[in-house]
């Protein structure tokens, strides 16, 4: 299970059907392990976790570990990632990231930018509130603020960053990335026989060189982990 509209991780080919980026490329990598053949299914982000382990024998779909998604699932650590926002080009609202209130701001639906984007709004003062958009597709989000309907985005790192690389200069990069965190391939919550097997398939990725490929033609190597954890407890 993933959804496949948040490029460079998972989005569709040009044909508008054929699942593509590096979390695909993983999932791919990880089924030959297994002497199997992957198959990766679009879904909307946030239906993805509760099919787990019924439609779904895998999710992996930029999951940020967080303590609430663990408690729904097991995870297995395949990459870190920070958050990022994104406006148009020039700032023209002159939003900086200590202080959002008053900005409209777009987010993907289930995600835990989503979240953080709301407390941010919870902070602000009646007259000066934040105003959260919330759109299924990352790709919408992004789109929102090129075309000036919302003020700026907030995404994975890698995903802002390519999607400012895509629109040719209409998007920059707001401030720094924050708050790196372990994205990890999401497993039904107790079977740990597929997490060993999971955990041990992406440490031979990590160990062979397959995995650093994978991240390095997508351009993302900057986050590379040298371990697969299941469940890890570093979190933030």
């Amino acid at each position: 299970g993933m959804d496949t509209s948040y490029a460079p991780a998972e989005f569709l080919a040009e044909d508008g059907k054929t699942p593509v980026g590096f979390d695909v490329d993983i999932a791919k990598a990880l089924a030959q392990v297994f002497g199997l053949e992957a198959d990766p299914e679009t879904a909307n982000f946030d239906s993805i976790i509760p099919s787990v382990g019924s439609k779904y024998d895998i999710g992996i779909s930029s999951f940020t570990v967080t303590k609430e998604r663990l408690e729904a699932v097991d995870f297995v650590s395949h990459f870190d990632a920070g958050s990022a926002w994104a406006v148009k080009k020039g700032n023209p609202k002159k939003l900086d990231t200590s202080n959002m209130c008053g900005a409209k701001i777009a987010v993907q639906t289930g995600t835990v930018q989503e979240e953080e984007a709301n407390t941010i709004a919870k902070g602000c003062e009646a007259d000066n509130k934040a105003e959260v958009m919330s759109y299924k597709r990352q790709a919408e989000a992004a789109t929102a603020v090129a075309t000036g309907k919302a003020d700026a985005f907030y995404a994975d790192s890698p995903v802002a960053g390519y999607a400012i690389a895509q629109t040719e200069d209409t998007l920059e990069a707001l401030g720094e990335d924050v708050g790196v965190t372990k994205e990890a391939v999401a497993i039904k919550k107790g079977d740990s026989d597929t997490a060993k097997a999971v955990q041990a398939a992406l440490q031979k990725l990590m160990d062979d060189g397959t995995y650093m490929k994978i991240l390095k033609h997508w351009g993302v190597e900057s986050g590379a982990l040298d371990k697969a954890e299941i469940n890890p407890t570093d979190l933030d």
